[in-house]
């Protein structure tokens, strides 16, 4: 019976101290162990943002997740796993093991309690000024494409001494009748902005009415006319929050600075040292 006992007592202290080596680090009380870190790197390989071998960043972003939603808590900012799983669905990241969801279901509560705290604490102060709302404007325009209809003259394989030649028309058809009078053959094109490819969305984001673009590979751009489709109503408005919730995206990745520095975090394992 005593042995049987021993036995018992090796193996409870064998499982103990597997499980304790196990823990690599903790934050705010928080243990994290290297199978999280394996899960988060698999979840953010899905994601397409890192390659599966980044665990020093994966275990950075575990702390992050548990600096947040210990902040958002004293805002009574609480996501549920429930919350996480509705969110999860629309992502579409396949089948996971109970670890790997664990650390998605994390990863998302603290992606939802952070921008509650920065639409509640940070946004609310952001100050935005018309550069910023047309600089936002530029990068729609060329990420993406607004809901404008376009017409527009292309000009291909057009030697760069041709192009020098071109100058500012008064409108499409005198653009049209100058290209031909220098040999050349206008491509007249009409299309909602966001239909176009994103190279030539890239090169005509900024360019302004009947004004030619740079000759780039032997390639110049003219915008005829730009059209507001009943799409563009709310765009403004969408525009200046896209504004507001970048700006705010930096000022609360310097708060997030300063919770690290409060944070307890402790490494047991020196290849995770930040």
């Amino acid at each position: 019976m005593k042995k049987l006992l021993y036995v018992f007592a090796f193996v409870f202290m064998s499982v103990n101290a597997a499980t304790a080596a196990s823990v690599i680090g903790s934050v705010n009380g928080n243990p994290i162990t290297d199978s999280d870190v394996t899960a988060r790197t698999e979840l953010m390989a899905r994601q397409g943002k890192t390659s599966t071998t980044n665990r020093k960043q994966a275990f950075q972003n575990i702390i992050d997740d548990y600096i947040k939603l210990n902040y958002a808590s004293n805002y009574n900012v609480k996501p549920t796993n429930k919350d996480a799983d509705a969110e999860l669905k629309k992502m579409n990241l396949g089948e996971m093991d109970a670890t790997v969801h664990a650390m998605a279901q994390l990863a998302v509560r603290a992606n939802i309690a952070w921008n509650v705290i920065m639409a509640r604490t940070i946004a609310p102060d952001i100050e935005i000024s018309q550069s910023d709302i047309n600089a936002e404007r530029a990068d729609l325009a060329r990420e993406h494409g607004l809901p404008i209809e376009i017409t527009m003259l292309r000009l291909i394989d057009i030697p760069t001494n041709i192009s020098n030649k071109l100058t500012k028309p008064k409108d499409c058809d005198a653009a049209e009748k100058m290209v031909s009078d220098l040999g050349g053959y206008p491509q007249k094109i009409t299309a909602m902005q966001y239909e176009l490819a994103v190279d030539v969305r890239d090169r005509i984001a900024n360019l302004p009415l009947l004004t030619w673009s740079k000759n780039i590979d032997n390639t110049v751009f003219l915008i005829c006319s730009e059209k507001k489709s009943d799409e563009y109503k709310n765009l403004d408005e969408i525009i200046k929050q896209n504004a507001i919730y970048k700006k705010a995206s930096v000022n609360a990745e310097q708060q997030l600075k300063q919770l690290r520095r409060k944070a307890v975090i402790i490494i047991n394992d020196d290849r995770y040292k930040l």
